[in-house]
């Protein structure tokens, strides 16, 4: 079975400079999350828990997610306070009771908290695939967004990994019956 991992899609990330393509990226998004749930999968969302006065602060503004994403009652939702996603959460046990064998990830940032979570998967063994175009990210001080992102996407390719990570486009992984 396969699960929809969503990285913290939530309003906190409007802030600061703008997200490569943030519109777009909420569409694939909905888009893989309608398709999985249509083929009995499931989505799970991500949502970072900031300390006090962060900008994703437990309970804030910026802790809920984005409005436009079709996050549905049956979805899970798993907390995390690191960049990680399986790091001091219980994803890993509520993958293993969902018994998800293939994990599809996708969400902000690129080359944080999407990018730990990538790695981790595959570390957990997990056969993974990356919608490459739905994460997202602003320009960084030496690389601009659409950079990092071809930059993450083609590194995930090249993880030394038990199963390779495949790196595909939305309507790719969509063809493929999410």
């Amino acid at each position: 079975m396969d699960a929809l991992l969503v990285v913290d899609m939530q309003c906190g990330l409007l802030g600061g400079p703008p997200k490569h393509d943030l519109e777009g990226v909420v569409g694939r998004i909905n888009a893989l999350a309608a398709a999985l749930r249509a083929r009995g999968g499931t989505v799970v969302w991500i949502r970072h828990c900031g300390p006090a006065g962060d900008a994703f602060e437990a309970g804030s503004a910026g802790w809920a997610f984005l409005p436009a994403l079709a996050v549905e009652p049956g979805d899970s939702v798993v907390e995390k306070r690191l960049n990680d996603a399986f790091a001091g959460t219980p994803l890993r046990q509520r993958l293993r009771a969902l018994a998800a064998d293939r994990l599809v990830i996708a969400g902000w940032a690129t080359d944080f908290c999407v990018n730990s979570t990538v790695r981790s998967a595959v570390s957990n063994g997990y056969r993974v695939a990356v919608a490459g175009d739905a994460h997202t990210l602003s320009d960084r001080p030496m690389l601009d967004a659409p950079t990092a992102i071809a930059y993450h996407n083609w590194m995930w390719r090249e993880l030394i990994a038990g199963h390779p990570v495949a790196v595909q486009t939305t309507q790719a992984l969509l063809g493929d019956a999410v």
